[in-house]
């Protein structure tokens, strides 16, 4: 299977469907058993399914509320993407909004991520 564009823009609708819904089965249903999930990539990547479930779990779940969130723009070369987004949420453990914009660099292995690298910035928005 030569993986497409339109094949990577609906893993990332399915990303960004979980995240605004705060879904951890969603999540872990677009990456592979032994995928990786480097949020911080100076740090040692989350790994495996039920690592991301998890992370998300703890961190989207618990922590925050209100997401909304947008595809921005989207690369493709070979089974590598390069996705870029934009997201508000409340930041439940701040206490405050947040708009964060990201640059997510993906491996894929067949329709699914086996590593996925995130590059973010964050700033609040009111109190």
């Amino acid at each position: 299977m030569r993986l497409t564009k339109a094949d990577v823009r609906k893993v990332i609708d399915t990303y960004l469907r979980a995240w605004t819904t705060q879904d951890p089965d969603l999540i872990v249903s677009i990456f592979t058993p032994t995928a990786t999930y480097h949020e911080r990539v100076l740090k040692e990547p989350i790994r495996t399914l039920a690592g991301i479930y998890e992370y998300w779990q703890s961190k989207v779940v618990k922590e925050q509320a209100n997401i909304q969130a947008k595809l921005l723009s989207l690369y493709l070369d070979g089974t590598t993407a390069i996705a870029e987004w934009e997201a508000q949420f409340d930041d439940l453990v701040a206490g405050h909004r947040t708009r964060m914009c990201e640059v997510a660099i993906l491996e894929f292995d067949g329709d699914r991520i086996a590593s996925l690298r995130e590059y973010w910035a964050s700033e609040h928005l009111s109190s």
